[in-house]
């Protein structure tokens, strides 16, 4: 009571818009880095800490709390913070990485892909068979996408990083984010054309698959021949930041022109990440400069929190109160987990095909933006998703989140002997 009677504190959100977004943001921020320290202390990856932070500071009884998550401004900074994150994760893959990808690895993904497609189609139909084709089929999708980040630092944690098992759930990775995105576009297309007048029909989702592989394939060769004559003639630039900005806009341009073809901006904007290498950024480091990666740092710092913490800030908890809620809940986390295991058909002779597929379970970046997208998409003048779904997806993210280090670490550490006859890391 005191926190909604304080005339102090109820004085915040009738202050100048300014000056009430920047104390957004600090406060936004404050909590992301604290949440962040406390994982990382707790041996958890920082982003489970920072998607903590929202649920404390949505729990907060502070009308500022209150009004907080629904803020455009913030809204649209965290909007930003998704482009600038898939772009982070684009920079970090190359096309050639993804060339690359042995027929074991792609193997992994394109199993790994279908198995939780398949799975979470038949979870979300059993748990609400009162939802409609488009809203299962979202749901599906929302739980294909591995997280990278979350297993190769369990990886490297345990001194594995260079084993048969590591190099194959990385670079299965790899070309499961290109999956994830490519299954991102094709829905979140779908859900235009039913929010639209337009029917959805075997022949427009044949015409959204090719428009998307047809716009990922564009993009990549146009991006692959023109980006080092742009950034070549960036470099003759002596101005500070011509860098960071070329990058940026680079990134922003890609979104754009995915969003004119109907497609989802962060589409662009990994895809302008991919194309993009560490060469791009050679002729600015030999005289001195940091690359664009370490350029995109502050930046990153800076929005990529907001996204994250908002996330869990309009997640509706007591919504999972409800039997059936916890039914959704209960079937997605069990099929993003046995769809995953599909991954384990696909590995290699030879290698520890459970851990393989332990190493593709955790969910992330693309499952949390799939979440929000569900949110702020409108079909027939209503989200696609309601609260319960919509909590019920960024749940599934930190329960993955948590179980693969555990399931990881006791894979890889557990004698040979204690497990069935399977090969194994220890082989």
């Amino acid at each position: 009571m005191f926190f909604r009677n304080c005339p102090i504190l109820r004085r915040v959100s009738a202050s100048d818009p300014v000056s009430s977004l920047g104390l957004a943001v600090a406060t936004i921020l404050v909590a992301a880095k604290v949440g962040g320290h406390l994982a990382v202390r707790l041996k958890q990856p920082s982003v489970l800490g920072e998607l903590l932070a929202g649920i404390v500071l949505g729990a907060l009884p502070w009308p500022f709390f209150e009004t907080l998550r629904n803020d455009p401004g913030v809204d649209m900074l965290a909007r930003i913070g998704v482009l600038v994150l898939l772009f982070e994760v684009g920079l970090e893959t190359t096309v050639r990485d993804v060339m690359r990808v042995g027929v074991a690895s792609a193997r992994v993904a394109l199993l790994g892909t279908v198995g939780t497609l398949a799975v979470g189609f038949g979870a979300a139909s059993l748990a609400m068979p009162q939802s409609g084709m488009l809203v299962r089929g979202f749901v599906a999708s929302a739980i294909t996408a591995t997280s990278i980040g979350i297993s190769a630092r369990v990886l490297k944690d345990a001194g594995v990083s260079r084993t048969k098992e590591a190099h194959t759930i990385l670079s299965a990775a790899v070309l499961d984010d290109v999956l994830g995105l490519v299954v991102l576009a094709v829905i979140s297309g779908l859900a235009v054309h039913a929010g639209g007048a337009s029917a959805v029909t075997p022949g427009s989702v044949a015409l959204l698959v090719g428009k998307t592989i047809g716009f990922l394939a564009l993009a990549v060769v146009l991006g692959v021949k023109l980006s080092p004559l742009l950034f070549r003639m960036t470099a003759r630039l002596r101005s500070e930041g011509a860098l960071l900005a070329t990058g940026l806009a680079f990134c922003f341009v890609f979104a754009w022109a995915s969003d004119l073809i109907g497609l989802a901006p962060i589409v662009g904007a990994f895809t302008a990440g991919l194309v993009l290498e560490e060469s791009h950024s050679a002729r600015f480091v030999e005289r001195g400069e940091r690359s664009l990666s370490e350029r995109m740092e502050p930046i990153s710092s800076l929005l990529v929190p907001l996204f994250f913490v908002l996330m869990w800030m309009r997640a509706d908890f007591r919504a999972l109160g409800e039997p059936w809620a916890l039914a959704l809940l209960a079937a997605l986390t069990a099929a993003a987990i046995v769809g995953k295991l599909a991954c384990a058909l696909g590995a290699p002779r030879g290698s520890d095909r459970l851990a393989i597929a332990f190493g593709m379970v955790p969910r992330g970046e693309v499952s949390l933006v799939f979440a929000n997208l569900g949110l702020t998409m409108k079909v027939g003048g209503k989200p696609l998703l309601d609260a319960k779904q919509y909590s019920a997806l960024v749940t599934v993210v930190v329960v993955t989140t948590l179980l693969t280090p555990v399931a990881l670490r006791w894979r890889i550490t557990s004698p040979p002997e204690g497990r069935a006859s399977m090969p194994s890391f220890h082989s």
